[in-house]
């Protein structure tokens, strides 16, 4: 108990009685773990085997193979980019905050192309364009969106004791007739 009660006041000024603790049933637990075995039952043995090497490589790789001058491409394991690489209009791209001006400089060159596309009257050309120019637009407001959440305070309150606080009694201060002055 007294481990416990240390363990409660770890915790600074806010004391507990005792420590909080994230307690699960153990029913609940021994019902995963079978479920999981039953899984595993079901699928072939030979998927629990240790990767060879060259598997392993392969492995590693793709999430090598993820990464893009704008960020992270988000597709599963062993899946190609159906998107063939045009990835500014991808759903599964995340972008890196810091490539921000890359993007900038991206979506200024399709506003240039669309324009020159319109002007020699390449209509096909133009709609394609005019996809992945919506498309960086709404990934610059993505981006913004987050350092917005990023950047702004959130008011936690301020945390009421009233139970566990002693009451203030305030008394005037009384100086000792020697001290009072006249």
């Amino acid at each position: 108990m007294h481990a416990a009660r240390r363990a409660g006041q770890a915790f600074g000024q806010f004391r507990y009685p005792t420590p909080p603790l994230a307690v699960y049933p153990e029913e609940a637990i021994n019902g995963h773990r079978a479920f999981i075995a039953r899984r595993r039952e079901l699928r072939p043995s030979e998927e629990y085997r240790t990767p060879t090497d060259e598997e392993w490589e392969e492995f590693l790789g793709h999430f090598e193979r993820r990464k893009v001058a704008l960020g992270d491409c988000g597709r599963a394991y062993g899946t190609a980019c159906v998107h063939e690489h045009s990835c500014v209009r991808c759903p599964l791209l995340r972008i890196e905050p810091a490539q921000r001006p890359r993007l900038t400089d991206i979506r200024d060159n399709l506003v240039a192309r669309v324009e020159e596309a319109l002007r020699e009257r390449w209509i096909g050309e133009a709609e394609g364009l005019k996809v992945s120019l919506a498309a960086a637009n709404a990934k610059l407001a993505q981006l913004d969106g987050l350092a917005a959440r990023r950047n702004a305070a959130v008011g936690l309150g301020m945390p009421a004791f009233p139970a566990a606080a002693g009451r203030t009694i305030t008394t005037p201060i009384t100086l000792p007739a020697s001290e009072e002055t006249t």
